[in-house]
């Protein structure tokens, strides 16, 4: 009958075990763990001991930086937008017949009311042609030799004002003429509060404009130019990579007047690398935000607790490294060197046999086995059972000897080393200060005036956007279709805040469009104004609608409208900025518009209490700060829209926020958030250590103390393989070798093989025990 054949010889059993290294086992994760350990404790000194702030925290620093990365957003946009204005009217007249200077002008104002002055001049002559509004400063700058369209500039005026002028040139009858338009540079609807001021600088550190108390003053214009020459050459911020401001900005600590200190932000009006060059990008303007606040001196270390806890957790790590030493290490290198003796052939020393668990079983089978090689014993229950030699008693024998092992000692380690986050959490927990006292007002100030800023940036957006249409109302409502169309694709390219513009007629049938699909109504298209077209769906629809009177056309047809749909995405846009956490716009029955956020289209707001605080401002002006709570506390601020200038004002929609109190970054907070690494730490790395140790070494060594007993109790035809090149794959090998030395036999052993398939017995005669 043909016998099991084994990978393993029998030949050279000294070589065999130098081939065989042992590679990982039961040394590295009982190395590593005191290590580890002895790492988070000193760790846990540094966090816990040492202060997280003082002076002035750094949630007021970082509110001062977002809030002038708002200004500069918000001048920058300005500029941006009144160039691009310009200069798209500019080209509008020039693919028009002739028009005066003065309608020009005229037609400009009557359109767009950003502009303090405006003027036409002749580009050959420099002769001017028409002006309205405040004197344009046109002294200032060398009109002869300027290429087409250029760049804006600053200059000042006789008074010693600074003014933004924005150019377009436009060729009309044969003549090139200069578009000249000329605007402040304060930046527009930024709220700046009672403490603080807001300064515009450009690149040589000049205050060019300046708001809020204590503004002007030579302490403000020092701070402010300081700000700008560190922004000079500075990287982009550090949240342009995730849609963040992408221009330099940052904050600074001013010097210490008494208990107080002022706290600095500053970011320059320039594009990152990134992003393509806009026109305010040559400027060289810097926007700065300074405000005073109270030093912070308080500390929020605990040395003693520090010091504390890091003993507690090295006396853990010592216990818990000796008793893995004593329990898995130990034993297991032993029954490692006696089944290499026993398998070299060896049999005159009995094996000490561990006292418990898995390496308890593996000893009492090699210990039977022994016996069997030698003649002194059969394969029999009663032989894995018998007691080693010496008079040494075995604990844990029987079926009881198989409930605990070695998985018991790492769980009762594991509990041991959970103790101590266990602790920690429960010192944090004992720690939490109140919100209400440990949240500065300066931060419930600063949300509410960056919600207010948000929405009335919103607010401006969609005015600018009224004010588009109504400008090219004048230029496609007389047009036929075709340059209709192309006026409207032109305007579509220009501005990115549309998804859809037609002109339709006075039944609301359209004429001429560009972009997607429209979705306003028909009766909605002939109603001046913007308006919500819709309240539920699977996006909502904002509709602005520009009028214009035909000359000479009939009743029926004299009135052109230009719809505009604007897109969501600019909305969301628009809300999208740094630390102010989660922001939505709603509409005047509270359901969501637009957010920064994922979101569902006329849904509700996820915080209840934020819900709450927008019904309470329903019917009020101004704005809602600071809910604060027990279960998770947060700063939230509502702005509605209440500047009454504008269509938008219609709209009485309102921008919500809310920013969750434990990730400011106060000084108390980092605390607490200190510990918790140190915590999570530890956790982690008692988790990896004893499951590292229960994958390479308990798991396995189960197996192979199934397999020694099996073998004792007469199984010979299961082969026992080695699962990993260390001290247990050693010990399954030398079970091996034990194996093919063992003499056939009739006896049915008492259990299956490992893998649950019943083992034959047959009547194979073999080779005798070797001495």
């Amino acid at each position: 009958m043909t016998t099991t054949r084994s990978p393993i010889s029998t030949q050279g059993p000294a070589r065999r075990r130098a081939d065989m290294a042992v590679l990982g086992g039961v040394r590295p994760p009982l190395a590593a763990l005191p290590v580890l350990l002895a790492l988070v404790a000193g760790l846990t000194v540094f966090a816990v001991g040492s202060d997280a702030e003082r002076g002035v925290p750094e949630a007021v620093l970082s509110s001062q930086q977002h809030i002038a990365e708002d200004g500069a957003v918000a001048l920058q946009g300005s500029v941006d937008q009144s160039v691009t204005d310009l200069r798209a009217a500019a080209a509008d007249f020039a693919g028009s017949k002739s028009v005066p200077a003065d309608g020009m002008l005229t037609r400009l104002d009557r359109t767009y009311r950003k502009w303090r002055g405006t003027a036409v001049v002749d580009l050959a002559t420099g002769r001017l042609l028409a002006s309205q509004g405040e004197a344009v400063p046109l002294g200032k700058v060398n009109l002869r030799g300027l290429p087409a369209n250029p760049p804006p500039r600053l200059v000042r005026d006789d008074s010693g004002v600074t003014r933004l002028l924005a150019f377009a040139t436009l060729s009309q009858g044969g003549r090139q003429e200069l578009l000249v338009a000329s605007q402040s540079l304060k930046p527009p609807g930024i709220s700046v509060g009672r403490n603080h001021t807001l300064d515009v600088v450009d690149r040589d550190g000049s205050t060019l404009a300046s708001a809020g108390p204590g503004s002007g003053t030579d302490r403000a214009k020092a701070l402010a130019g300081t700000a700008a020459r560190e922004a000079q050459g500075k990287a982009p911020s550090d949240t342009a990579a995730a849609g963040g401001f992408d221009g330099p900005s940052g904050s600074l600590v001013g010097a210490a007047d008494g208990n107080a200190r002022t706290a600095v932000g500053y970011a320059s009006v320039a594009r990152g690398p990134a992003t393509k060059e806009s026109p305010s990008s040559s400027l060289g303007l810097t926007v700065v935000t300074t405000v005073r606040t109270e030093r912070h001196g308080a500390g929020t270390g605990d040395l003693r607790l520090a010091l504390l806890a890091a003993a507690v957790l090295l006396t853990l790590a010592a216990g818990v490294t000796v008793a893995l030493h004593m329990m898995v290490q130990r034993p297991v290198l032993r029954l490692r060197r006696d089944a290499q003796r026993i398998g070299s052939g060896d049999l005159t020393t009995p094996v000490r046999v561990p006292r418990f668990g898995e390496p308890a079983r593996v000893g009492t089978a090699l210990e039977a086995l022994r016996l069997q090689l030698r003649g002194r014993g059969g394969p029999s229950q009663e032989t894995v059972a018998q007691p080693p030699a010496k008079g040494r008693v075995l604990l844990g024998t029987g079926k009881g000897r198989r409930r605990l092992g070695l998985r018991t000692v790492l769980v009762v380690c594991a509990f041991a080393l959970l103790a101590w986050p266990a602790s920690m959490l429960l010192t944090l927990a004992g720690t939490l200060p109140r919100p209400a006292a440990v949240v500065p007002r300066l931060i419930s100030d600063d949300q509410r005036q960056r919600t207010q800023t948000t929405a009335d940036r919103v607010r401006r957006g969609i005015n600018d956007g009224y004010a588009d249409l109504a400008h090219l109302a004048t230029v496609v409502g007389a047009s036929r279709s075709e340059e209709a169309g192309k006026a409207l694709e032109r305007s579509l390219e220009q501005h990115g805040r549309y998804r859809s513009l037609y002109v339709v007629d006075g039944a609301g049938r359209i004429l001429a469009r560009a972009g997607d699909e429209p979705r306003t109504p028909k009766k909605a298209r002939i109603r001046p104004g913007v308006m919500q077209t819709n309240t539920s769906g699977t996006e909502p629809v904002l509709a602005a609608v520009a009028a214009q009177q035909v000359k000479g056309a009939s009743a029926k047809s004299q009135h052109r409208y230009v719809v505009g749909e604007f897109k969501v995405q600019y909305l969301a846009g628009i809300l999208s900025r740094p630390g102010l956490g989660s922001v939505w716009l709603v509409d005047s029955a509270h359901r969501v518009i637009a957010s920064n956020k994922g979101f569902v289209a006329f849904g509700r707001v996820s915080d209840g209490r934020l819900r709450a605080q927008l019904k309470a401002v329903r019917n009020t002006k101004g704005s809602a700060e600071l809910l604060l709570g027990w279960r998770d506390p947060a700063v939230a601020a509502v702005a509605p829209f209440n500047d009454k200038r504008g269509v938008a004002s219609a709209l009485r929609w309102s921008v919500a926020s809310i920013r969750p109190v434990f990730w400011i970054g106060l000084p108390e907070y980092e605390a607490q958030r200190r510990i918790m690494l140190v915590g999570l730490l530890g956790v982690t790395t008692g988790a990896l250590c004893l499951g590292w140790l229960h994958l390479v070494v308990v798991r396995p060594l189960r197996e192979v103390a199934r397999g020694a007993e099996a073998l004792a109790a007469g199984d010979r035809r299961t082969v026992l393989y080695p699962r990993h090149h260390d001290e247990v794959g050693s010990l399954a090998r030398s079970l091996e070798l034990i194996r093919q030395r063992l003499p056939r036999t009739n006896t049915q052993p008492a259990s299956g093989s490992p893998d649950g398939a019943p083992t034959a017995s047959p009547s194979l005669s073999g080779p005798g025990p070797r001495s």
